[in-house]
């Protein structure tokens, strides 16, 4: 599945270039793409868009809010995760309505714990999919598969 995330991102400029699922789907599998890894993929991004109209309903958490992560948050996160996040909110690069959209999009994983690297092309997927403008710098840190290296948290 985030064979064809990256894949879509790299491919197609903007989210609203990629055509219709059924002709995106024929395209992924011209590709390549096996039609479980486009089936988890869309669907994904399906409910990555249902989810993101939904929050745009909720006001943005202010910015003295702290977050707390539950149980299953922080297992599926990690230390890491967790780190990574704070670090993006805390350069600018997320707001808290973007944090939840990730951590939303996180949790509807099936794996239990999931690497840096992955969480990084979520990052990239839900912003690429919002229009949020990004700095250079910041794509190259998401684009990065470095998961050694994690921002030092004071």
């Amino acid at each position: 599945m985030f064979d064809v995330l990256v894949y879509l991102f790299e491919t197609y400029l903007h989210a609203e270039a990629c055509p219709a699922p059924e002709q995106l789907a024929r395209r992924l599998t011209a590709a390549g793409f096996e039609e479980d890894e486009i089936s988890d993929a869309l669907d994904w991004l399906s409910e990555l868009n249902q989810t993101a109209s939904e929050y745009t309903a909720f006001s943005t958490p202010s910015s003295g809010a702290v977050r707390l992560y539950s149980d299953e948050e922080t297992t599926k996160l990690g230390r890491e995760g967790i780190g990574f996040l704070l670090f993006l909110e805390e350069s600018g690069v997320l707001d808290g309505a973007n944090r939840e959209l990730i951590v939303d999009r996180l949790m509807a994983l099936p794996d239990p714990h999931v690497a840096v690297s992955r969480l990084k092309v979520i990052v990239l997927i839900v912003l690429w999919k919002q229009a949020y403008p990004m700095d250079s710098l910041v794509l190259d840190e998401l684009l990065s598969e470095d998961d050694d290296v994690s921002p030092v948290l004071h």
